[in-house]
C-alpha cells in the first residue's frame, strides 16, 4: 500500500519526495510505502487547517453532525481495507481490526451526539443592567498524535472531539501504520468534510522529533493532544508548556488487577486472561500485575495457566488469539523480561516461547520487587502474578507504580470491592471486570504517570474548546470618575 499525505483536501507527495516503508513484522516484507513529511508539510498542513478553521468553526452543529454520521458509516464499509493495511502494519488479528473499526464508528457516532453539548450558562452578575454569559467555543486548530496499537480507534478518538467542537485538525500518524492512519483520512475525504478541516501526515522515525516540535510550535495549533509512552509524553508535555498550549496525554500503564479472597475465582480466571492478552497485551489497559490473595493465589495460577496454555499464537492471518508483537525487537524484550524474573525467583508456569515477533500468553508467579516485570510496563504477552498477605497489602501493591490509568478488583463483596477501588490511584477502575474496558461515551483518562485530561463523552467537551465570559451592559451606566 503506498500512502500519501492529506492537506488541504488534497493527497500529495512529500515536498522533498521521500517515503519510508513499514515492514510487516510477521512475514519481513514491505506493509506500507508512505510519504515522509518533513517540517515544510507540517508546516503546510498547519496552514490548510487554519485557512479552514473560520469556516468550519461558524458550520452549524446539524451540518457537522450530518459529516461525522457519514464518516462513521464509511468507516464500517471500509472494514476489509482496514483489516488488509492494519495487520500486515501491526502484526494484529483480524477480529482485533474489526473491533477497532466498530468501537472507533461508535466514538464518531457518539461525538456526533454531542455537536449540540458545547453550551454555555448565564451567570448572575453584581453589577445592575448586567447579562454575563460563559460560553464555549472552538479552540483553534488542533493536533492528534495517535500510536499504532489501537490504531483505528486512537486514530479517529484523537481528531473526532475536536472535529464535533468546529476545530480542524491535523493527525500525525504513527510511523508504524502510516497506512492505516492514511485510510481514515480518506474516510473523513470521501464523508464530504471540506477541505483543510482534516489532514493527515506521516513522516519517517528519523524526523519524528522535528515534525513534531514544528507542529507544536506553529502559532495556529491551539490544542495537541497525545497517546502513547509516557517518556515521549512527559517530551510532548514540555513542548507544549514551553508555548503555554494545553495538552491532553494518555500515556502508559502497569494495570492491577486485585483478586481477593472472596472473589469468584474462575470470573476472575476469565477477566485476567482477556485483559492481559487481548491484542498481545498491547493496550495500555492491558492487564499488566495480577495481584492475588494468597489464601486464593494456588487456584488463581493453576487455572489462569491453565488458560494461558490453551490460546493458540502464531501468525495472524491464521486462527490463532495471540497474533505478532509490534516489531521482532518488542519481542525480544519479552525474552529479556522472562529471563530476568526467572533469575530473581520467580516461577514460569506458562508460555515463555517466541518465534519471531510472536510470543505465547506468558504467566510468572511469585513475582516480587527488584524484578524488571513487577515495575515495568511489559506491553506484551508476558504477566506476573504477584501474592499479597490482605486487602492493606493488595491495594499498597496496587499503588506501587509510576502508572495509574486502569485497575480491577474482584470480590463477592460489593462494597469491600468499592472500598479498595476508591483506595487505588488510577482513572479508572472496574470492579468484577476486565482492566481492559472503554465506551465511547465514558471519561477516559489517567493519573500520574498515566498522563492527564479526558477522552470520551462530555467529558472531552472542555479540553478542545476555550470558555469565554462575556456581558451585556446599560450603556447608560454610571462610573466614579
Amino acid at each position: 500500500m503506498k500512502t500519501q499525505l492529506f492537506i488541504g483536501g488534497d493527497l500529495r507527495d512529500a515536498a522533498s519526495g521521500a517515503t519510508f516503508d513499514r515492514i510487516d513484522p510477521v512475514t519481513g516484507a514491505v506493509a506500507s510505502s508512505a510519504a515522509a513529511a518533513g517540517v515544510e508539510d507540517a508546516l503546510a498542513a498547519v496552514a490548510a487547517a487554519a485557512a479552514a478553521f473560520a469556516d468550519w468553526s461558524k458550520t452549524g452543529p446539524g451540518r457537522r453532525r450530518g459529516l461525522l454520521l457519514r464518516a462513521a458509516d464509511l468507516l464500517e464499509a471500509k472494514e476489509a481495507e482496514f483489516r488488509a493495511v492494519c495487520m500486515a502494519e501491526t502484526g494484529c488479528t483480524a477480529p482485533w481490526v474489526s473491533f477497532n473499526v466498530h468501537t472507533a464508528a461508535g466514538i464518531l457516532r457518539e461525538v456526533a451526539s454531542l455537536t449540540t453539548e458545547a453550551t454555555g450558562e448565564v451567570i448572575p452578575s453584581d453589577k445592575p443592567g448586567t447579562l454575563s454569559l460563559a460560553l464555549r467555543r472552538p479552540a483553534g486548530v488542533c493536533l492528534g498524535i495517535a500510536p499504532w496499537n489501537a490504531a483505528i480507534i486512537l486514530g479517529v478518538r484523537a481528531i473526532a472531539m475536536p472535529l464535533a467542537c468546529g476545530n480542524t485538525v491535523i493527525l500525525k500518524a504513527s510511523e508504524a501504520c502510516p497506512g492505516t492512519h492514511g485510510l481514515i483520512g480518506s474516510v473523513f475525504r470521501d464523508a464530504g468534510f471540506p477541505a483543510g478541516v482534516v489532514n493527515v501526515i506521516s513522516n519517517a522515525p528519523k524526523d519524528a522529533a522535528a515534525v513534531v516540535e514544528a507542529l507544536i510550535a506553529a502559532p495556529a495549533v491551539r490544542r495537541v493532544n497525545f497517546t502513547g509512552s509516557t517518556g515521549v509524553g512527559r517530551r510532548i508535555a514540555e513542548l507544549c508548556a514551553s508555548q503555554l498550549k494545553p495538552a491532553l496525554l494518555e500515556l502508559g500503564g502497569k494495570a492491577p488487577l486485585v483478586v481477593l479472597d472472596d472473589a469468584d475465582i474462575d470470573a476472575a480466571v476469565r477477566a485476567a486472561a482477556f485483559g492481559a492478552f487481548v491484542n498481545q497485551g498491547q493496550i495500555c489497559m492491558s492487564t499488566e500485575r495480577l495481584v492475588v490473595h494468597e489464601a486464593v493465589a494456588d487456584a488463581f495460577v493453576e487455572k489462569l495457566a491453565a488458560k494461558a496454555r490453551s490460546l493458540p499464537a502464531g501468525d495472524p492471518r491464521g486462527h490463532v488469539v495471540l497474533g505478532a508483537l509490534v516489531s521482532p525487537e518488542a519481542a525480544e524484550r519479552m525474552e529479556a523480561l522472562i529471563a530476568d524474573a526467572v533469575a530473581k525467583g520467580a516461577v514460569l508456569v506458562a508460555g515463555g516461547g517466541r518465534s519471531g515477533a510472536v510470543v505465547e500468553a506468558t504467566v510468572l508467579d511469585h513475582v516480587r520487587p527488584g524484578m524488571r516485570l513487577y515495575g515495568e510496563e511489559s506491553f506484551g504477552p508476558v504477566k506476573p502474578v504477584i501474592r499479597v498477605a490482605d486487602e492493606d497489602e493488595a491495594v499498597r501493591v496496587a499503588n506501587d507504580s509510576d502508572y495509574g490509568l486502569s485497575a480491577a478488583v474482584f470480590s463477592g463483596d460489593l462494597r469491600r470491592a468499592m472500598r479498595v477501588a476508591e483506595r487505588i490511584d488510577s482513572g479508572i477502575c472496574h470492579i468484577n471486570g476486565p482492566t481492559v474496558h472503554d465506551e465511547p461515551q465514558m471519561p477516559f483518562g489517567g493519573v500520574k504517570g498515566s498522563g492527564y485530561g479526558r477522552f470520551g463523552g462530555r467529558a472531552a467537551i472542555p479540553e478542545f474548546t476555550d470558555l469565554r465570559w462575556i456581558t451585556i451592559e446599560d450603556p447608560q451606566q454610571s462610573y466614579p470618575f
